[in-house]
């Protein structure tokens, strides 16, 4: 079986999946994410998950590719099953978005807003409220001044307090099933 490099891109990875031994692809997006759009084939374990559950994990996986929206939550989930002792991990270069530009398939179910464009909101609404209601309650500035900073961490460290606050939330959240049942699932083969 070939090494794939760390990261693959979309055509690679479809050439692979249509292989006899195609590697397994967790989605690591909330699963409000995945339940707006996925891979065919793909399982959804989100990050925190991943990040709790991957000693198990470990054990039903041979080869993974990790995809999320744009490749930010999936290194980090590769950074955790790599600490776990899991090597033949990848990453889908540029993620959902550029399965997408590809021109790949996805399934498509309900209409969500990505989790990136849910932070955009809050963070720009919040923005918004700071500077207006500065206007009427003096120091309230400070608040879109705390967002901008929290923003530039965010953008330095490559994580999103905001991001993960908000995945927390019931919108972002749907129905998961078990640590058990999803190892599992991934260790049976496709036909």
């Amino acid at each position: 079986m070939p090494r794939l490099s760390p990261k693959i891109d979309a055509a690679s990875l479809r050439d692979r999946l249509a292989a006899p031994d195609a590697p397994r692809l967790l989605d690591v997006r909330t699963p409000a994410e995945f339940a707006a759009s996925h891979i065919p084939g793909s399982y959804n374990v989100p990050l925190d998950t991943l990040r709790e559950h991957r000693a198990e994990l470990r054990g039903s996986l041979d080869e993974v590719v990790l995809v999320c929206r744009s490749g930010a939550r999936a290194a980090q989930a590769e950074e955790a099953l790599g600490e776990a002792g899991m090597t033949n991990v990848h990453i889908l270069d540029g993620g959902i978005v550029a399965w997408e530009a590809a021109g790949a398939p996805l399934n498509r179910n309900r209409s969500r807003w990505d989790l990136e464009r849910q932070v955009r909101l809050v963070a720009g609404s919040l923005v918004v409220a700071g500077v207006v209601g500065g206007l009427v309650v003096p120091g309230l500035q400070w608040l879109a001044a705390g967002v901008g900073a929290g923003l530039t961490v965010a953008a330095l460290t490559n994580t999103c307090t905001m991001g993960m606050l908000l995945s927390k939330l019931p919108f972002n959240r749907a129905p998961s099933c078990s640590v058990v049942t999803m190892a599992e699932l991934l260790k049976e083969r496709r036909p």
